[in-house]
């Protein structure tokens, strides 16, 4: 009788230790799933990050494409160009150096195509020769204030040239500084204003992208939006 009493007990003792054995090899399985998760999905981010980053590298290096004029956009590897370009050969370039690059899956083109005299055709010919008979007809005041009409577009087509300089300019000392994650830090400026958006992972981090945007040529003002994680 005490034999048998004792061979029950060691078995619930082994169904005991088997169990909390395969209690304890599921949860560590469960916690190793929980951790590639987090870790792919940081993955993703980050290659969003430096998709968006390649892609208006090379649109900003490429001659047949104004660069400056596309913001881009990546989403789990899904590339969005938005932005005029002047022909369907610059469209078709912009598209092709975004799907040409590393990690891109599809490419989602909002490209809008400006319309230029060249592509109205003789009606629009006929109109500018008319126009400039008239032109020449006018007055000497007439020519003065057209004259500085044109003198205004100019100056203001520089403005909007310089403001995508620097632009480009600062966002590039951004990236190369490896003090700060400048992909992760928006640029903009108006009127050679410079406004930094994002988040920063410290406040040495925040006063580095500060400086680094305040001396870039033409810069007159740095509008301060960085958040401190």
């Amino acid at each position: 009788m005490l034999k048998k009493l004792s061979v029950v007990i060691l078995g619930v003792a082994v169904g005991l230790v088997t169990a909390s054995a395969v209690s304890a090899q599921s949860a560590t399985q469960e916690a190793k799933d929980k951790t590639k998760a987090a870790a792919h999905k940081t993955a993703v981010v980050m290659t969003d990050a430096e998709i968006t980053s390649a892609v208006k590298t090379k649109l900003l290096a490429d001659t047949k494409v104004g660069g400056l004029k596309i913001d881009v956009d990546t989403s789990h590897g899904v590339v969005t160009l938005t932005g005029p370009v002047h022909s369907v050969a610059e469209k078709n370039q912009a598209i092709h150096l975004a799907r040409d690059t590393h990690g891109v899956k599809k490419v989602v083109s909002k490209l809008a195509i400006e319309k230029t005299a060249a592509t109205t055709g003789h009606d629009t010919t006929d109109k500018v020769k008319e126009k400039t008979e008239k032109a020449g007809e006018k007055t000497k005041e007439g020519a003065e204030k057209a004259g500085k009409a044109t003198k205004d577009a100019a100056v203001k087509t520089k403005d909007v040239v310089a403001d995508a300089s620097i632009t480009s300019e600062v966002k590039t000392k951004l990236l190369a500084d490896p003090k700060v994650g400048g992909l992760k830090i928006d640029v903009d400026t108006k009127d050679n204003v410079v406004t930094l958006t994002g988040q920063v992972n410290s406040v040495e981090e925040k006063n580095e992208a500060l400086r680094l945007a305040k001396n870039s040529a033409g810069v007159k003002r740095v509008i301060d939006k960085l958040t401190v994680k």
